[in-house]
């Protein structure tokens, strides 16, 4: 489903008809930095809309964005000096780009942040982990940050530096948290045919979801709806434990399900990434994706798709 089926489709609010509106000349200009999965699933959903633009660092990848409908620009946000072509190239900008993997400042979108233009919109794809550890509470965006470890730090510098920027400039940004974002080819199949455990269910945490085809659609709608400054939580109405999770994966797909450890035992066996993740657990509420994005979930949890998946075959 497209996240505009239902939608006006002129940015000024007036009906057109999609033909018209792909042939319309001086269609407004859309920045998309870090066009991967995500990035690639959101461009059917504004190609019509807008003339796209998306930044790449790899000259090979052009030929698949100008298929996917966008106008690829060859540059590098670990390189400042090659960002000065995207100046002024748009006033609607998707920042999909993660951190660099290290430190505790994301110097990425701190190098965006000198050659956005004045007054531009912004989008912001930041993730849950900004949260930490919450004791397995059901949160909504008022909720204080506290990053538990450097990649979330990271995410949290740059929802600052944006809001900075946003308030000298003029401009503004519209914030998405995102938890663990899954696809039909997103799934934990290979840490299942590894047979790595999972945490017993008494000390197990819970965990949030969101499918890819669905996050892009909201950051489409936040495009247009979201408010100035605004933190949304981008995410489904799954109510899941990990190792919950990773059962209904493994059932779905015929494959045994992973064993259980206490977490003393755990430490010894999964990498301190995974710990990490294995160490933090929420429950994000999503009434203001609801309320004032107007999001309809296509995947309203991960059982949806994974019967899907199961029809399917």
């Amino acid at each position: 489903m497209n996240a505009f089926a239902t939608e006006k489709n002129d940015v000024t609010g007036a009906p057109v008809s999609r033909s018209i509106a792909a042939r319309r000349i001086g269609k407004p200009r859309l920045l998309i930095l870090g066009c991967g999965d995500v990035g690639m699933r959101l461009l059917p959903l504004v190609r019509d809309r807008f003339r796209v633009f998306a930044l790449t660092s790899q000259p090979d990848r052009c030929a698949a964005l100008r298929d996917a409908g966008a106008i690829p620009v060859v540059a590098d946000l670990d390189d400042a000096p090659t960002l000065n072509r995207l100046a002024r190239l748009s006033q609607r900008i998707v920042h999909l780009a993660p951190p660099q993997s290290e430190g505790m400042l994301d110097r990425r979108t701190r190098r965006l942040t000198g050659i956005l233009p004045e007054g531009a919109h912004l989008v912001y794809v930041s993730t849950s982990g900004v949260y930490g550890d919450c004791g397995g509470q059901r949160i909504d965006e008022t909720r204080t940050v506290a990053p538990r470890n450097p990649r979330a730090r990271r995410r949290v510098d740059a929802e600052q530096v944006l809001r900075a920027w946003a308030r000298r400039s003029g401009g503004s940004v519209s914030i998405l948290r995102v938890p663990g974002i899954y696809a039909g080819d997103r799934l934990p199949i290979d840490r299942l045919q590894r047979g790595s455990p999972a945490l017993v269910a008494e000390e197990d945490v819970y965990t949030n979801h969101i499918h890819a085809d669905d996050l892009a659609r909201i950051v489409a709608l936040t495009l247009f709806r979201g408010l100035p400054g605004r933190v949304y939580h981008a995410v489904d109405d799954s109510d899941m434990k990990m190792a919950e999770y990773f059962d209904a994966v493994a059932d779905a797909h015929g494959m045994q399900r992973p064993p259980r450890l206490p977490r003393g035992e755990l430490e010894q066996v999964v990498s301190p990434m995974l710990l990490s993740f294995m160490s933090e657990s929420r429950r994000l509420v999503n009434d203001r994706l609801k309320n004032e994005l107007g999001m309809r979930l296509d995947y309203p949890t991960v059982g949806d798709m994974l019967g899907r998946m199961k029809a399917r075959a």
